[in-house]
């Protein structure tokens, strides 16, 4: 079992696929072979039913959105989509009418790979196919009677042959043979898909299927496991971001207040100055003016003022002697 498979097989549990749509993406894989003939006749029968023609659908139109590398589902799905047009339900064709514009949308799909090899040519050449089929309403009716008519002839000749135990060819069985060219044609392209299935399919490797099963859900529970990882990191970061802004617009409304209290605040007093332009702190330092002496005291005419406290005012003057024989003032 291929690594391809292994991982589509962890996908189709992980997201809980019907039947139907495991049948459909397994028909439309990556791998490097053609859907095979039974497992697009299963999906054509499923058809019918009118769950699994919706789910079908849903995958198949899910299939013809893919683009670049994933070139293989797109062809591939278109090639499912003719042969269910021509052997499923009617309502396949009709809902490939009302949808056209998704199908002619493909006649510029474009894929280059890496060894310069033009693959959308394939898929650009199948969608002018099936645009042309599905506008040809007679076409379209002929072919979908002579498929449907050679689809049941081969299913009575896959009946004769199991039932038939060494014996001649049963009458179903000649009558199944091919009966024109379209017939023969169309047997032929049916038994070519099979054995270039069949040639090109790798043999599983039973013993291993288990261990590469594990091997696939690993690597399925990393990539889960890492998405995570990064999902958790981006919400961090998104979480950091958001409180840097709320700081970063706290900062700003605190800064505007303080602009605000700054305009309205009163200026402060200015320091009181001397009124003769003296610094306060000079003027307080010249000495204080001396205490007036005693009005009543009196002093000698032209004497010096004694440094001395002065005598009570109604005692009698003492004895003044004029060094030079003046007269004391009365």
């Amino acid at each position: 079992m291929s690594t391809s498979s292994l991982r589509r097989q962890v996908k189709n549990i992980v997201h809980n696929y019907s039947e139907a749509e495991i049948k459909v993406r397994e028909a439309t894989s990556n791998d490097p072979w053609g859907p095979s003939s039974s497992l697009m006749s299963e999906i054509a029968d499923l058809t019918y039913n009118v769950v699994a023609f919706s789910e079908i659908m849903s995958m198949i139109w899910k299939r013809l959105n893919d683009h670049g590398k994933n070139w293989r589902h797109v062809y591939k799905a278109m090639t499912l989509m003719e042969y269910l047009i021509k052997t499923g339900s009617e309502r396949v064709s009709q809902q490939c009418k009302e949808n056209m514009y998704a199908v002619q949308t493909l006649k510029d799909f474009q894929y280059v790979d890496r060894d310069g090899k033009d693959q959308g040519v394939n898929v650009r050449e199948k969608a002018r196919q099936l645009v042309a089929l599905l506008r040809d309403e007679d076409r379209l009716r002929e072919e979908r009677a002579h498929a449907l008519k050679t689809k049941e002839k081969l299913a009575q000749t896959a009946t004769a042959s199991s039932a038939a135990v060494g014996s001649g060819p049963p009458p179903e069985a000649e009558q199944a043979w091919p009966q024109s060219s379209g017939e023969e044609e169309l047997q032929l392209q049916l038994a070519l898909a099979m054995s270039k299935e069949e040639a090109d399919q790798p043999p599983s490797c039973g013993p291993e299927d288990d261990a590469q099963l594990q091997l696939a859900l690993s690597l399925s529970r990393e990539e889960h496991d890492k998405e995570e990882r990064i999902r958790r990191g981006d919400d961090l970061r998104l979480q950091m971001a958001i409180e840097e802004s709320k700081r970063e617009t706290a900062g700003q409304e605190e800064s505007s207040l303080m602009d605000l209290a700054d305009v309205f605040t009163a200026p402060a007093a200015p320091p009181a100055t001397d009124p003769w332009g003296a610094p306060v702190s000079m003027a307080a330092a010249l000495p204080t003016a001396a205490p007036a002496s005693d009005p009543w005291g009196g002093t000698s005419c032209g004497a010096p003022v004694s440094g001395t406290p002065a005598s009570d005012p109604w005692a009698p003057a003492p004895a003044f002697s004029d060094p030079w024989g003046g007269v004391p003032c009365q």
